[in-house]
């Protein structure tokens, strides 16, 4: 396999399950597991751990944990942790973090403030980054204050940690901070092609700020795969779901897929919070068909292949998938062998 790929992981399947599948990815050639934390379902950090112990070489990423939820200097331990039971693999670490700013209305529920984010997340990634080198750090920020703090290792490897940062990025000015100062920006996904080459051109104008090019940024993205060859209906009503959950729960999304505002707030109507089966499938029917397939990549094997091959060739370095039906195995096989 020449093409990178990565499957999503996040709650869906049991993870001792999750375990096995990352040993056949492994096996398969698949580049990376991208964890997500950013419900309040599993922490990425305790899913990553049991990966890395778990497989020999495959990559093994954040997607994306929340800067709100930790201190820099607990995240950048977490990791530095995670790099050092991982191991290297032809010279490199095997760990890479991709912070988010969360949303609402899981922020505000659990008591956070989501303000003034693209300064709270440029100096979390300044700190962290800092903290890798393993040399005391002072910071003095809005959000972030550091004294004189290092990651004190006294009898393992001092040796700088080589963990890439990506930044999970929407908006345009996020997707500029993320070209400026990450290695990397984790796109979303319920988006469409079209978006994806906008959101390239703003990355490549943040990585101009900081004297790069867009070569020099790494592009991965999620895509949801909601795959059935028996019943590609039934892979398009399981989109049409989590579209209408997206849609009703985070506008952010849903201006950036350039869904209309009347199409959301139907949705939202018929969507409670915590969601439950019965809101999704009410809220389902009035997401229209094109919009789901503008956005992911759902029906045949081959109908998802196609799509997620638009995606790569509008800039995507590392389709990220979210077998949305649980079908893990199903589509680590239907991509293995490429497009």
């Amino acid at each position: 396999m020449t093409q990178r790929m990565a499957i999503y992981m996040q709650d869906r399947i049991d993870i001792r399950e999750e375990l096995d599948l990352a040993l056949y990815m492994e096996d398969r050639g698949f580049s990376e597991i991208w964890q997500g934390d950013n419900r309040l379902a599993r922490d990425c950090v305790v899913a990553m751990t049991a990966f890395l112990t778990h497989t020999r070489r495959i990559k093994v990423a954040a997607g994306v944990l929340p800067i709100w939820t930790r201190n820099p200097v607990v995240i950048a331990a977490s990791f530095s942790t995670m790099w050092e039971l991982g191991g290297k693999v032809d010279g490199q670490g095997r760990v890479m973090l991709g912070l988010g700013a969360w949303w609402e209305p899981i922020a505000g529920r659990v008591g956070v403030d989501l303000v003034r984010p693209l300064t709270a997340m440029r100096e979390n990634i300044e700190a962290v980054r800092a903290l890798f080198t393993m040399e005391p750090v002072t910071y003095n920020g809005d959000f972030v204050n550091l004294d004189g703090v290092s990651l004190d290792v006294v009898w393992g490897d001092t040796s700088p940690r080589d963990i890439p940062i990506y930044l999970g990025a929407t908006g345009p000015r996020m997707l500029e901070l993320a070209g400026e100062i990450c290695d990397g920006v984790c796109l979303n996904y319920g988006v469409s092609v079209d978006y994806v080459r906008r959101a390239i051109t703003l990355v490549e104008k943040g990585a101009q700020k900081s004297g790069r090019s867009i070569s020099d940024i790494d592009l991965p993205e999620l895509i949801v795969v909601s795959m059935c060859d028996d019943d590609p209906d039934a892979a398009l009503h399981e989109g049409k779901k989590l579209a209408a959950y997206y849609f009703a729960t985070e506008p952010h999304i849903m201006k950036a897929s350039g869904v209309s505002e009347e199409v959301a707030e139907r949705a939202k109507a018929l969507m409670g919070w915590p969601a439950t089966e019965e809101d999704y499938e009410r809220a389902s029917a009035v997401i229209p068909e094109e919009i789901v397939r503008d956005i992911m990549a759902v029906g045949t094997a081959e109908d998802c292949r196609r799509k997620v091959r638009e995606y790569v060739d509008a800039g995507v370095t590392c389709p990220i998938m979210y077998p949305l039906r649980g079908n893990i195995r199903e589509v680590i096989d239907a991509f293995a062998d490429g497009f």
